[in-house]
């Protein structure tokens, strides 16, 4: 659902999608081929929130910020299931992974990978390529080759969903019996350790 709140009206780039079960509200903006997941709240009431091209937030993620603030997750940024993103900047083609907390004033660099269920205190900040992980979270060792071409690749599959879901989802009423020529889904992606042990 997307909601004005005072004189904001949300602005989405119609190649977009954003899930009838999300919040968008107010001064959002929201760039090209971005995701927005069931449940996500992005809550523009007290101050601005941009999303350039190609981000994509998660199922359950809430995106909020003190009054009179800006904040901009700049494009491929890449927001997991569940995380908390309270007045943070993030940058380019960065990973924040699954349940993380990232508070106010914190400045994630371009293409830095925060671990799943780290907690970046306020006014932190990381310099691009960092991996960063725990609770308060610190810089461990650069982000490598590797590991930004596997986001890489993650975050494209998330840019393509937009187009995929306007063009092919629909509520629909639930079968009763599983139909014998049920397709199987395709194993496409890697977990990043999948793909190590491969070399």
């Amino acid at each position: 659902m997307v909601y004005s709140f005072k004189s904001h009206i949300p602005v989405i780039h119609e190649s977009s999608f954003i899930h009838p079960q999300a919040s968008v509200i107010g001064n959002v903006i929201i760039g090209k081929n971005c995701y927005v997941g069931p449940s996500a709240v992005i809550r523009g009431d007290w101050g601005e929130i941009i999303l350039e091209d190609g981000v994509n937030v998660q199922e359950n993620c809430t995106v909020h910020m003190f009054p009179g603030k800006s904040i901009r997750f700049r494009e491929s940024a890449h927001i997991g299931h569940g995380a908390v993103i309270h007045g943070a900047q993030l940058g380019r083609n960065c990973l924040i992974g699954m349940n993380s907390v990232i508070m106010d004033d914190a400045i994630i660099g371009d293409e830095c990978i925060v671990g799943a269920m780290s907690f970046v205190k306020a006014e932190a900040i990381f310099e691009p390529r960092s991996l960063i992980v725990g609770n308060p979270a610190k810089k461990i060792k650069e982000v490598s080759d590797q590991m930004i071409q596997w986001k890489t690749a993650g975050t494209k599959l998330y840019q393509q969903l937009p187009a995929d879901c306007h063009q092919t989802m629909l509520e629909v009423e639930p079968l009763r019996e599983i139909p014998k020529n049920r397709p199987v889904q395709e194993d496409f992606y890697k977990t990043l350790n999948e793909i190590k042990q491969q070399y």
